[in-house]
């Protein structure tokens, strides 16, 4: 069991780069399957789940082979169909190989997705954009299989703006017979990406970042070389980091554009910076006796984006607890969220939770312990509260932040944070 080992007090400034984003660069992976030849995705994270997604699409015949941040994928004519549960089971972004799989193929067999336990996420919007673009589906307790000879345009209404199901039903309708709409499509940035690599490879998509998403399909796509967008998550978990310790940290390879609410919010919360077309710069520190400088309680709200990422929000519930006054951060979109707030409670944080709703009650003075990391952002985010914690905070299971944050231990000691990341075998820093 492998642990982040944190101690406190440190405040962090430099400079810090953001690695492309994870939920956009595991998609792309599927998404290469499209067209037949050598596909080039730049800027890819280091990070867990690339490789672990390198090793699906590979056992679905694709050669795969990185250099540095680049990631070469080598698609056969024949793909197979199969996706098998030991690839599967530990990457909930590999159901996003259903659509592009099915498209080439005409069949796609894929186990049930695995990945973080933050709640109920289920695939029945993915097969219903499907089944709607004229695909048969069953599917039993692990599986989901899925055919078709060649899927049909159809106009698609989601009830909800799930990024998943708007994704596999791009990569799906690029290839059908006829025009697909989405309704109440996804707007996230990775999805304008996603479809930016697709429109690259010759497809013809008009309305991604908008609530309907129109794709012309056609016969054949072509290779494309293409650079993954800068992750907006791991570049607010820094302004996170920074507002907590002090500090002056630049933040480069960011873009402030994809982060609106999220600095709307930590604005509201006292938190000073300055943005630029590619960066953003915060200025600390932080006082806890100047009135002009302490932070003060906000309340969030999740939502689809353009509103308040999810995959931040754990973030910052630690950087409300160092908040004057009651903050509420409601959460409604992944309803496992929480889990964490236990761990948060045994480094002294003052927090109640009622349905999807977290009262935060602030100043706390949190203290090191040894806590558990319940998903990837919780992890980071009890790795962030250890920086500001009195003593020595161990976070364990640390596979889950490797998942979404490339060499984190690394970037944090870049920017004067006492961290290190330890191996249960032999207790040395990685």
């Amino acid at each position: 069991m492998d642990s982040f080992l944190v101690r406190g007090g440190r405040t962090l400034s430099g400079t810090v780069r953001v690695s492309g984003a994870k939920n956009s660069a595991l998609k792309l992976l599927a998404a290469s399957l499209l067209a037949e030849g050598s596909s080039t995705i730049r800027n890819m994270p280091a990070i867990a789940d690339v490789p672990a997604m390198g090793a699906l699409i590979a056992h679905l015949g694709a050669t795969v082979r990185s250099d540095e941040d680049a990631y070469t994928v080598e698609v056969p004519a024949d793909l197979g169909s199969e996706a098998p549960s030991a690839l599967v089971s530990a990457l909930r972004a590999s159901v996003a190989v259903l659509g592009p799989v099915l498209a080439r193929t005409g069949r796609a067999y894929v186990a049930q997705p695995g990945g973080d336990q933050i709640g109920k996420r289920g695939i029945d919007m993915h097969l219903a954009g499907l089944v709607g673009m004229g695909a048969e589906i069953t599917y039993g307790p692990d599986y989901v299989e899925a055919r078709a000879d060649r899927l049909v345009g159809a106009d698609l209404e989601l009830p909800y703006a799930s990024v998943g199901a708007t994704e596999n039903i791009l990569m799906a309708a690029v290839l059908a017979r006829g025009t697909t709409r989405i309704v109440n499509a996804a707007r996230e940035p990775e999805i304008i990406d996603l479809a930016d690599f697709l429109s690259g490879m010759g497809a013809r998509i008009t309305g991604a970042g908008s609530p309907q998403i129109t794709i012309r399909g056609v016969d054949r796509l072509t290779p494309v070389d293409h650079v993954v967008v800068p992750d907006r998550i791991e570049a607010g978990s820094w302004v996170v980091a920074a507002a907590l310790t002090g500090g002056d940290v630049k933040i480069d390879a960011a873009v402030p554009a994809h982060l609106r609410m999220p600095l709307s919010k930590l604005r509201a919360l006292g938190v000073e910076f300055e943005e630029g077309d590619s960066h953003l710069v915060v200025h600390g520190p932080v006082s806890p006796t100047s009135p002009s400088r302490r932070l003060r309680a906000v309340d969030i709200v999740t939502l689809p984006y353009p509103g308040f990422p999810t995959d931040l929000q754990a973030q910052m519930l630690v950087l409300l607890t160092q908040a004057q006054g009651t903050s509420m951060l409601t959460e409604n979109v992944h309803d496992a969220r929480f889990r964490m707030v236990e761990e948060l409670r045994r480094m002294g944080a003052d927090i109640s939770v009622e349905g999807h709703h977290a009262l935060v009650r602030g100043p706390a003075r949190l203290h090191g312990a040894r806590v558990q990391a319940t998903d990837l952002r919780a992890g980071a985010s009890l790795v962030l509260a250890g920086l500001v914690a009195e003593g020595e905070t161990e976070v364990l299971d640390a596979h889950h932040i490797d998942r979404g944050y490339a060499d984190f231990a690394g970037k944090l000691r870049a920017l004067g944070a006492d961290v290190e990341r330890a191996t249960a075998s032999a207790g040395a820093a990685a």
